[in-house]
């Protein structure tokens, strides 16, 4: 299950240097998760300092 990227985002990127995949890239206004890159492995969400990378299946 990848994660997502809520529109909480507030863009700082805080992500995008811990995804190991480099699915993360940054997009206009929030960032996105490419799902077919995304691992699960959830170090966006570790990171991220309002909570805003969650599984897909939440939310």
């Amino acid at each position: 299950m990848a994660y997502k990227i809520t529109e909480e985002c507030i863009a700082c990127g805080a992500c995008i240097p811990e995804c190991p995949e480099e699915a993360i890239t940054e997009a206009d206004p929030i960032y996105i998760i490419d799902a077919e890159k995304c691992d699960d492995c959830g170090s966006c969400a570790d990171v991220c300092p309002v909570d805003c990378c969650i599984p897909e299946d939440e939310g």
